[in-house]
């Protein structure tokens, strides 16, 4: 069977598929059919079922597309996993519904992966959300994008965005500057974040009248933060002092969001994360919420996600050898 796809404008197609001839090889892949293109259509060639499923799959991403997003690889692989589904939901209208708006300059924020999608899901029903996972998941990125949008909503009355600086080897008292320069290379990538959602004045302006604070977690303490939307980054280096004293900082109106990856803990040996101590704590606990990212929830290069597979082999193989040794001597 064959079926011929046409689009308005060669741009459109290009639009469609992410920008990237790949994203046309992730449809065929996933539902197991040859797919050309050439201008402005795109030929499926494959068994009837298989066809249709990709047909599914354009139509998907043109409603994804038409309603303002960005299309990815790792959204063609989203929205291919759901039509392949037995559960038949509707993709784009799932990722429409989580759209996230953060500016009027610039395209919506949308979830990527069915990880993701929780993780927006959960931020809007809970009060504390703890998003725990590998590197490039998105876990900061999509917090920042939901304080935002929770802002311009004028849901919460400012964002507040911290991050434990934690000394990695140089002791901040012999970096150079003052302490807004010593500590702003710890809450750098927060900055980068920010100003990717913003345009550069309209961040700087909110930053000035107290809209979006960004700060080290030390001077949380001692605080009551109200109707305000607050991202603690990298909790992983938090201490069980510092997780408490977060925790509780939380005022009438308030949300926050915890995010942290226990694999890149950078703590004094024989010093507990706070993030592993919560884990063991908080799970079942009303208006707190859990969301755990995959590998396969990694939006960066597909090599990044690759290696994060590699090194979680080599950690278990080398527990599994730990393990065996214990129990043999």
């Amino acid at each position: 069977m064959t079926e011929t796809l046409t689009y308005e404008t060669p741009q459109f197609l290009q639009k469609l598929v992410g920008h990237d001839l790949a994203g046309l090889k992730v449809v065929a892949e996933s539902c197991g059919v040859q797919v050309t293109s050439r201008d402005s259509w795109v030929k499926i060639e494959g068994e009837g079922k298989s066809v249709s499923a990709a047909r599914e799959v354009f139509i998907q991403l043109e409603k994804v597309r038409r309603q303002g997003g960005e299309i990815s690889s790792a959204m063609i692989k989203l929205v291919a996993e759901s039509v392949l589904s037995e559960h038949g939901d509707e993709p784009a209208e799932a990722i429409h519904a989580l759209k996230l708006l953060t500016s009027n300059k610039k395209p919506p924020v949308l979830a990527k992966t069915r990880g993701q999608i929780s993780y927006v899901q959960a931020m809007r029903d809970n009060e504390v959300v703890f998003g725990i996972g590998p590197a490039g998941t998105g876990k900061t990125f999509l917090a920042m994008a939901q304080g935002l949008h929770l802002l311009r909503e004028k849901q919460v009355q400012r964002l507040v965005l911290t991050r434990p600086a934690v000394e990695a080897g140089e002791a901040l008292g012999f970096l150079p500057g003052d302490l807004k320069e010593k500590i702003f290379p710890y809450l750098r990538p927060l900055y980068d974040a920010l100003f990717e959602m913003l345009e550069p004045e309209e961040a700087e302006r909110m930053i000035e009248r107290g809209a979006i604070e960004i700060a080290p977690l030390a001077y949380m303490r001692g605080r009551t933060l109200k109707n305000a939307f607050i991202i603690l980054d990298e909790a992983q280096n938090t201490t069980s002092e510092q997780m408490l004293m977060f925790l509780t900082r939380l005022g009438e109106g308030a949300r926050c969001v915890i995010t942290g990856d226990p694999s890149q803990v950078d703590l004094r040996r024989h010093v507990k994360s706070g993030l592993r101590e919560v884990v063991e704590i908080l799970p079942g606990v009303p208006g707190v919420r859990f969301v755990h990212f995959l590998s396969k929830d990694i939006v960066r290069l597909p090599v990044v996600q690759r290696i994060i597979e590699a090194y979680d082999r080599h950690r278990a193989e080398t527990e599994k050898a730990k393990a065996a040794l214990k129990s043999g001597a």
